[in-house]
């Protein structure tokens, strides 16, 4: 006999696991920005080492100068001793010994700054890969919590069919853990990094101006400016990346033109778009559903598609949005990206499109490009 399975013990184990799991999920982020923090006053001690190292190189090329220059008095002083009194020799001599002295402890001064240096250099390596290895964790952390988190209410109904939700659950949270990540990256290599920079480069301004070193000050100061409006920028792309703000204000037409101004400079490819019909009063979420779907579409195309042409074509019919995407690319072979499942992209795709209650229909040939058509009806 086959035993009932009881929902709010499960329940219980699985509430317990994702509290375990979020935890483990902090204490990992901890970790990394405690190393990220180590790692910027490592930066800010390496920049300050380099610059003793440089300045300790400039002593020992003097002193190496100045110590040939005071051997070759020694040896005319001693070749020459009818011309010069015991008290010249002496005198040579014992310059001779002192810039030597000098020269050796700068030599081994300068050796010792460039191991420190080395030291550092490997200890921040270190640092960086622990940073790395600690996101990718929290990363494969968030896919789990993410499929843990998810509606339990019908698990009775999932379990007859738990197989093939369990594979469309885990992809769909993994296509969405994915561009979460893309996003935490692009702010972690951009602004983040750039902000980490500022910080590190306002403190050397700081003690430029302790020194009274104005004018080095001042440079530091507009390159501090100009990498502070470059972060802005990536900022503000990130934003529209995520949510258009023009979407609301212009509309669906307007907003895809110029994020197709955008896609061109960045995929190096001709974008057409071509509009049939006039935009309908939309709802902000259908605006937005459409937006990312050619959104996503044109990621592809720069992902995968090596396509030197690209068409975009919308058109608005009486009762439904028709959205064709085409490109000239590499194309695939559809039967396999589909087995082996890989194509997150068009899972999401796919998941966005039934939301809609629209359809989607993919074409691809290896070698003639793709062509990928929605059909959403406008009043959902």
């Amino acid at each position: 006999m086959y035993k009932t399975i009881d929902i709010s013990v499960l329940d219980g184990v699985i509430k317990r696991t994702i509290e375990t799991v979020e935890a483990s999920k902090t204490q990992i982020f901890e970790i990394a920005e405690h190393a990220r923090q180590q790692g910027n006053a490592m930066k800010l001690d390496l920049h300050e080492l380099r610059q003793e190292i440089a300045k300790v190189i400039q002593r020992v090329d003097a002193l190496e100068l100045s110590y040939r220059k005071s051997r070759d008095r020694l040896v005319l002083v001693s070749r020459n001793f009818h011309k010069y009194t015991e008290e010249d020799i002496r005198i040579a001599y014992e310059e001779a010994s002192r810039i030597q002295v000098d020269l050796s402890i700068f030599r081994e001064r300068e050796n010792n700054l460039k191991r420190r240096r080395n030291d550092l250099e490997r200890q921040l390596r270190a640092l960086e890969e622990t940073i790395i290895r600690a996101e990718t964790l929290v990363s494969q952390m968030g896919v789990v919590l993410g499929y843990l988190t998810g509606d339990l209410s019908k698990i009775g109904e999932a379990l007859e069919s738990a197989k093939q939700h369990q594979l469309m659950g885990l992809k769909v949270i993994q296509a969405q853990e994915e561009e979460r990540k893309r996003v935490a990256r692009e702010i972690h290599d951009g602004p983040a990094q750039s902000m980490a920079n500022v910080v590190l480069r306002s403190e050397i301004v700081e003690k430029m101006l302790k020194n009274e070193r104005i004018l080095e000050a001042q440079m530091e100061l507009h390159e501090l400016k100009e990498m502070v409006r470059m972060s802005l920028a990536d900022v503000r792309r990130i934003i529209f990346d995520l949510r258009p703000m023009a979407l609301d204000d212009l509309g669906l037409v307007p907003t895809l033109q110029k994020y197709i101004r955008t896609c061109e400079e960045r995929i190096k490819a001709s974008i057409d778009l071509v509009v049939f019909g006039v935009e309908p009063p939309l709802r902000s979420s259908v605006k937005a559903a459409m937006f990312r779907l050619v959104q996503e579409c044109l990621n592809n195309v720069e992902k995968h598609a090596q396509a030197n042409t690209v068409q975009v074509k919308l058109e608005f019919l009486q009762d439904s949005f028709r959205l064709v995407v085409k490109d000239d690319g590499v194309g695939f072979d559809m039967e396999k990206k589909l087995v082996k499942g890989k194509s997150f992209g068009l899972l999401g795709m796919q998941e966005r499109t039934q939301l809609l209650e629209g359809e989607m229909e993919v074409n691809s040939v290896p070698g003639e490009g793709t062509k990928v058509l929605f059909q959403i009806p406008l009043k959902i």
